[in-house]
């Protein structure tokens, strides 16, 4: 592809068109261009020059990106397609089975595969018939990956590898997601005739009725109660892709029949906490994840665990806390805060809960070592340490949540911090 600063604007046509393609694969990627955007493109581009490379990225990014969470599939789209043409091959083995021992196997990157897939879109993907090897003793080895179920193997992708094709049909299996909760034995007590206690002040009640004579024992049995289930979503950047798959998670809990939780509160949190359970009240998952993240305006941005920990405990504790709420706490940890100030605001938080459990994606990764101050800080006071990359992670929330003694991988964490 020639140089930028070869090409002229207006009179060389090709650059208009080129923009004009750019924009498509840029709708075809998740973000919403039209044609009066395409327009302005055009036009600041003639206006701004065309000296060198990075002017031109600011001046499309400027005319084409409106939220901070476009912004990186953005940036893959525009590697792909003016930077590097060599990206155009590599990202078509992406889409492909690969026959390993040719080449090997790479992993895309975040939002690479999806801006892939919209620049080769209409493009044949399939491979070549293999040629007939008589040598004896040459043995290929076939990634078969592609032949099983497509539900199977969205069970366990990662949510930052995902398609936009990928990521629609797993907020589908999502949707379909529950978590279950047991109700919890209260220490109050209701009349019920088959209950196993008697009731002696009923029965007393009932004889003073008769004249004192106590014609039948009365019983009573122990009342039950559901408990909240409280959210805490880190919303940085970090987390942002994995935060939109829990909250659709915390959608279907949230508009669940018969799952058995008194209410359902979620909060975001990045530099600031954002309280976003009436949203996800709205049946249309859409409409209640854009109100959502119309009030939180932290999306993509950077990470105070430990302030946002200290305002939720000052203010919204003593008020969604009650009735043995279970807390789910999904961040990856990495705080630069004071991790004393953060550790105390974990102690107070684990104090009003019945169980805090800590949903981190970073724990996908087999050598991951709690060496961050932040996860050092906090992991002391979670009842359960899981990982929440992929379906298969939330599905496992509900074993989590019924099991009062699963710590996940705590202990073992706890054991590389030499803590007993």
């Amino acid at each position: 592809m020639a140089q930028f600063a070869e090409l002229d604007l207006p009179e060389n046509p090709k650059l208009s068109h080129n923009i004009v393609y750019f924009a498509r694969a840029l709708r075809a990627a998740g973000i919403p261009v039209g044609p009066g955007r395409v327009i302005d493109a055009v036009e600041a581009v003639q206006a701004a020059g065309f000296t060198n490379q990075q002017d031109f990225y600011f001046t499309l990014r400027a005319c084409f990106v409106s939220r901070p969470e476009q912004r990186a599939v953005f940036h893959q789209v525009f590697r792909l397609y003016w930077r590097d043409p060599r990206y155009m091959e590599q990202m078509m083995s992406f889409l492909t089975p690969m026959v390993r021992g040719v080449q090997e196997e790479k992993k895309a990157k975040a939002a690479e595969k999806r801006a892939a897939e919209a620049l080769l879109d209409g493009v044949d993907r399939d491979l070549p018939e293999l040629p007939e090897i008589e040598e004896e003793g040459t043995e290929i080895e076939i990634d078969a990956s592609r032949t099983m179920s497509s539900q199977e193997r969205l069970q366990t992708l990662d949510f930052e590898q995902m398609s936009n094709a990928e990521m629609a049909e797993a907020k589908r299996l999502i949707a379909q997601l529950k978590l279950p909760v047991k109700p919890l034995q209260s220490r109050r007590t209701k009349s019920d005739p088959r209950g196993l206690r008697p009731d002696w002040r009923g029965t007393m009640r009932d004889a003073m009725r008769r004249g004192g004579e106590i014609h039948h024992l009365a019983h009573k049995a122990q009342r039950i109660r559901w408990p909240n289930l409280v959210c805490l979503c880190d919303i940085s950047g970090s987390m942002s892709q994995y935060s939109r798959a829990v909250l659709h998670f915390l959608h279907a809990v949230t508009n669940a029949k018969g799952a058995g939780w008194a209410k359902v509160h979620a909060f975001t949190f990045g530099t600031r906490l954002t309280n976003i359970s009436r949203h996800l009240h709205q049946r249309d998952v859409d409409a209640a994840l854009a109100a959502a993240g119309a009030e939180a305006q932290d999306w993509e941005g950077g990470t105070r665990i430990g302030d946002c920990l200290h305002a939720f405990n000052r203010d919204w504790s003593r008020r969604v806390m009650g009735q043995g709420a279970i807390v789910l706490l999904i961040t990856d940890g990495l705080d630069r805060d004071d991790p004393d100030a953060l550790e105390k605001e974990m102690r107070r938080l684990h104090l009003s809960a019945r169980r805090v459990i800590w949903i981190n994606p970073l724990l996908r990764w087999e050598g991951f070592a709690p060496k961050a101050r932040g996860i050092m800080a906090m992991l002391p006071h979670v009842d359960s340490f899981r990982a929440g990359h992929n379906i298969a992670s939330l599905q496992a929330l509900a074993d989590a949540i019924s099991a009062e003694d699963d710590v996940g991988d705590k202990a073992r964490l706890m054991a590389m911090m030499g803590v007993a």
